[in-house]
């Protein structure tokens, strides 16, 4: 059942990152707000909705360590895996607004994650902040952007369809993506129990993965399409709204407690994997496929350390 369960989840969510990154596109052209933005907002929010919905109830049902190893490894998933993947796909030319604003702010939710769990705990005032942060970036981001009237791009120029019919791509991406999620991390966590694994362990592997399958479907399908500004943002996006929405509004719902061992070890993956893009994005101009190679070596080199 676990196996069936996987294949067919995996083939929704295939179908609702296509829909996703088709809505998305048409509503960055309708709106004038740069493919970029919308990768760091809608989209990024969008396929972090299974890391939230998972680490809600891992809290509620009194699994910490799955609600902490699923943002810990979705976030180091996103940037080795999902992005090693894409690149090696499609070459990735990150812009100017990726370097110099999206990955300091990547940075900073690291950073305030680690800070904040430094005690063992994660407060509700701490999600309130975490959240709060998140709120304000994303109100300027989306202001800025509208600001600057982006000109669009001559293949976003050919995308026809009204804001309504972009809006119901992307709920239809959603729904996709939810729900193949869903059968994906239900499968993978049955076979993942036959080997009597812990639930950090299953949290930062099997649910990981599971929920980064959005980001890795949407991304790659961007990539391939050539809307590569949607999937860079949705990747940093993502972690970022993984730390600050995820944890935020857990916390928030109930303080989630941090183990020892994800401090001392996954944490560092995190802030080490972060601090990693800067060479990734800055040295060259593209993020090429020796990137997306060195991003899956590190993606290997964590998993066989955590089994």
């Amino acid at each position: 059942m676990g196996v069936f369960l996987l294949i067919v989840g995996l083939i929704v969510l295939v179908v609702g990152g296509e829909l996703l990154v088709k809505g998305a596109v048409t509503i960055a052209k309708n709106f004038k707000i740069s493919p970029l933005v919308i990768g760091m907002t809608i989209v990024s929010f969008g396929t972090s909705a299974p890391e939230l919905l998972v680490s809600l109830q891992a809290a509620l049902d009194g699994a910490p360590g799955i609600s902490i190893g699923n943002v810990v490894g979705s976030n180091i998933a996103n940037l080795t895996l999902v992005l090693g993947i894409t690149v090696l796909i499609f070459p990735i030319i990150p812009e100017r607004q990726t370097k110099i604003v999206d990955w300091p702010m990547m940075l900073l939710a690291s950073a305030l994650f680690y800070l904040f769990s430094l005690d063992n705990i994660i407060q509700g005032w701490e999600g309130l902040v975490l959240f709060t942060i998140l709120s304000v970036f994303t109100f300027i981001l989306i202001r800025n952007s509208r600001r600057e009237n982006n000109k669009i791009d001559p293949e976003i120029d050919e995308i026809k369809g009204s804001s309504v019919i972009g809006l119901l791509l992307i709920l239809g991406g959603l729904i996709g993506l939810y729900l193949g999620s869903e059968w994906f991390v239900e499968g993978a966590i049955d076979i993942a129990k036959m080997f009597n694994l812990s639930d950090t362990t299953i949290g930062v592997t099997v649910v990981a993965f599971g929920t980064s399958a959005p980001e890795l479907v949407a991304s790659t399908v961007a990539a391939y399409r050539k809307q590569t500004d949607i999937s860079v943002g949705n990747l940093i996006g993502s972690n970022i709204f993984n730390i600050m929405a995820v944890l935020g509004i857990t916390s928030m719902v109930k303080p989630i407690e941090v183990s020892e061992k994800v401090l001392s070890f996954d944490m560092y993956w995190v802030i080490g994997i972060a601090v990693l893009m800067l060479p990734i994005l800055f040295i060259g101009k593209k993020i090429g496929r020796l990137k997306g190679v060195i991003l899956l070596a590190a993606y290997i080199a964590y998993i066989y350390m955590v089994l």
